[in-house]
């Protein structure tokens, strides 16, 4: 019975079917709600439709959806497949397609088979989370992992292609350039993230027309900005972040971005200086660790649904621990308990609501550990103290 258990668990088949299955379920019982349950996926299609009639993409439409669009106008080329089925295929193919770009990411990390199955089984969570909003994160994580990994194969060009779907989609995908000194043909790809700048800088004017491209990406600036001042409030389900943990601990909504964001990425580029493990492969995983954290923890937009990203980052630096002490496994359990389980009924609602809430707490399981990758970044020599398989 112990051995048909463990080989269930460390076959990556059986997780990803059950990935595949949520992210049905999730989508048809938003569906199966109306549409202020799945009101994302409305925001989303009505990207690709403002679009085609050249209508302001990042404006409230109340009668359509409540909220309103943040991402670039790339979007609508990559929701139009979706948005032009019944809204019941569209958002099961659309959380589908998600998961799947996600599965294929895990699929090429450089870890043993068991351990693959053993980061799904670890992010599964936190998966669900962000399948039952319906968001792009899922995809974004898996363009992120992607981009460092296509790196460590020498695929250049696929790197760069995954990079910039994330960067002008969310923003966030620039940060795949992390992984920049790890890069081995340099020139290729700089070249192909130019030449894939261009291409998706085209093509939602092909939907629309150059105008209203040029436009819209004016308008995304805008949107960002008023987005950011929004989000610095105290209390609401925003700014799950560092900076929102001294924020809201301060009772002060005031403190700028710019207060954290500069030692932040002092603190995240200080192991550059190592350039002697550059050469380490569980060094550069170490890095990507780092990246998938830093970029939800020091953004005033990350939700619930955005740890999908972090909680990657954490899976990745626990899993390359040659020896798992009895700190690092429970700095696991403790991002595992608060920041997974965080809103989950394990917690009473009071709770939620006065501590976790209050003072963005999912945030600080992901802060120690961030931390702890660096540490572990600038003093760890990652050919005797790091395994992959």
């Amino acid at each position: 019975m112990k051995e048909k258990f463990l080989k269930f668990i460390s076959n990556p088949k059986y997780i990803f079917g059950i990935y595949i299955l949520v992210s049905i379920i999730s989508a048809i019982t938003k569906f199966v709600g109306g549409e202020g349950k799945y009101n994302n996926y409305m925001i989303f299609k009505n990207v690709f439709t403002n679009t085609l009639a050249q209508k302001n993409i990042y404006l409230l439409y109340p009668d359509v959806h409540f909220d309103s669009n943040h991402y670039g106008i790339l979007f609508s080329v990559l929701i139009a497949p979706f948005a032009i089925l019944p809204d019941w295929l569209g958002i099961v193919l659309w959380n589908v397609a998600n998961t799947a770009i996600f599965l294929f990411a895990i699929h090429k990390l450089p870890f043993s088979t068991a351990k693959k199955a053993f980061f799904a089984w670890l992010c599964l969570q936190e998966f669900i989370t962000a399948a039952v909003s319906l968001q792009f994160n899922i995809a974004l994580t898996g363009l992120l992992m992607l981009s460092a990994t296509y790196i460590y194969e020498r695929k250049e060009t696929q790197s760069a292609m995954a990079i910039m779907i994330g960067f002008f989609v969310k923003l966030y995908g620039i940060a795949g350039l992390s992984a920049f000194f790890f890069v081995k043909n340099k020139w290729k790809f700089i070249l192909s993230l130019v030449g894939f700048g261009a291409l998706f800088l085209i093509l939602p004017m092909l939907l629309s027309s150059t105008h209203f491209g040029l436009q819209s990406y004016a308008d995304w600036f805008q949107s960002l900005s008023e987005k950011n001042a929004a989000n610095q409030v105290l209390g609401n389900r925003q700014d799950y972040s560092l900076m929102g943990i001294v924020r809201r601990v301060l009772g002060d909504a005031s403190i700028s971005n710019l207060v954290f964001l500069i030692p932040g990425m002092a603190v995240f580029a200080l192991p550059y200086v190592r350039i002697k493990q550059y050469k380490n492969l569980a060094f550069q995983l170490m890095i990507l660790a780092s990246t998938l954290l830093f970029i939800v923890l020091f953004s005033s937009s990350s939700e619930s649904p955005t740890y999908i990203i972090a909680v990657s980052g954490v899976m990745i630096w626990f899993i390359i621990q040659k020896e798992k002490s009895p700190l690092i496994i429970g700095m696991l359990l403790f991002v595992i308990i608060l920041t997974c389980f965080s809103f989950s009924d394990l917690f009473p609602k009071f709770i939620k609501d006065d501590y976790i809430m209050k003072y963005s707490l999912k945030a600080l399981p992901c802060c120690i550990v961030w931390f702890r990758i660096i540490y572990e970044l600038m003093t760890k020599d990652f050919e005797k103290n790091y395994q992959l398989n």
